[in-house]
């Protein structure tokens, strides 16, 4: 069932991560060929005027540069090379997010218009493991193939990086394989589907029960019921009864039933250690294993479990019997 839930979505679980990062790397490469260009049309003007100052362009000689760098110096560098690293990566992810979301929108809800519900009950297929098979595709499958996309990525900009860097001079192992830290980010990028998988379920969850139940249109239900229930407890300031603030109904309901499927969304609940906030490493310190599964302990997680669970099961149960026509 796995299988055909693959097959079936190709294109966007395995394809749109793969030219998600595939552009991300030719737009790498052409402001890189862009920028050598203008490197060296300025180098044979040899003097350049900025504003009202002069400055003499002698061409950039990294080997040079790296020789003259402290400890400290290399350590930041090797915060930067992290940091452009993670974002080299983002594409696949960000492909992955929408895949994931219109993927649960449409998962119960396209066969019952297509009338292909009717040969897929004619198996001895359960609505149970069909809508189980649909929720490990869109929770686990999606995020771990948008891994090995963003880890493909991720290493073709270190690769494109390696050779500007040999252009002008430089060592790529010196500077950029060494103090980066490529393969602790490619471990994290394979540990952090678990906590994907857990942190999505209530808009897994809700999408297919929407999918599910919804007649017609079931991007504007999943979006219009939990919008206007915010605006309904904001209006009322319903939530005042609980000493809570509004901002918590949206932030806690509406946001985890509608965005939690977007990588990274548990960073606001999970523990952070020690951050050296000066410096590009920041970054790389703050995603580590540690506060990633740090999510595992909160009340956030697991109350977004039971939620995510429940709707499931109403999505079972609406499958059961829901036939239109």
């Amino acid at each position: 069932m796995l299988r055909r839930e693959f097959w079936e979505h190709k294109g966007g679980f395995f394809w749109a991560p793969i030219w998600a990062g595939g552009i991300s790397l030719m737009l790498t490469a052409m402001a890189a060929i862009t920028g050598e260009v203008m490197l060296r049309r300025a180098h044979n003007l040899g003097d350049v005027n900025v504003g009202n100052s002069h400055m003499s362009i002698n061409g950039l000689d990294l080997g040079m540069l790296t020789s003259k760098m402290s400890p400290e110096d290399m350590r930041q560098i090797g915060g930067a090379v992290d940091a452009s690293l993670l974002v080299s990566s983002l594409w696949p992810f960000i492909a992955m997010m929408f895949v994931v979301f219109f993927y649960c929108l449409g998962a119960l809800y396209d066969e019952r218009k297509d009338r292909s519900v009717l040969f897929w009950k004619s198996l001895p297929l359960s609505d149970r493991d069909t809508v189980l098979s649909k929720v490990v595709s869109a929770a686990v499958v999606a995020p771990a193939i948008a891994s090995i996309a963003a880890l493909l990525t991720m290493f073709g900009f270190l690769l494109l990086s390696s050779v500007i860097v040999l252009v002008h001079g430089g060592n790529p192992v010196q500077l950029l394989w060494s103090p980066g830290s490529p393969l602790s980010l490619a471990a994290q990028f394979i540990a952090a589907v678990p906590v994907y998988a857990l942190w999505s379920l209530p808009t897994v969850g809700w999408l297919l029960l929407c999918s599910a139940w919804a007649r017609s249109k079931p991007f504007l239900w999943a979006l219009m019921i939990p919008a206007f229930a915010g605006i309904i407890v904001s209006w009322f300031d319903i939530m005042n009864v609980f000493n809570l603030e509004s901002s918590w109904f949206w932030k806690n309901i509406v946001a985890r039933m509608l965005f939690s499927t977007v990588p990274g969304s548990w960073f606001n609940v999970a523990h952070f250690g020690k951050i050296d906030t000066d410096g590009p490493q920041a970054i790389t310190q703050a995603l580590n294993l540690q506060s990633m599964y740090s999510v595992l302990l909160t009340p956030q997680l697991w109350i977004g479990v039971a939620a995510g669970a429940l709707m499931i099961f109403a999505a079972i149960r609406l499958r059961r019997w829901r036939d239109e026509g």
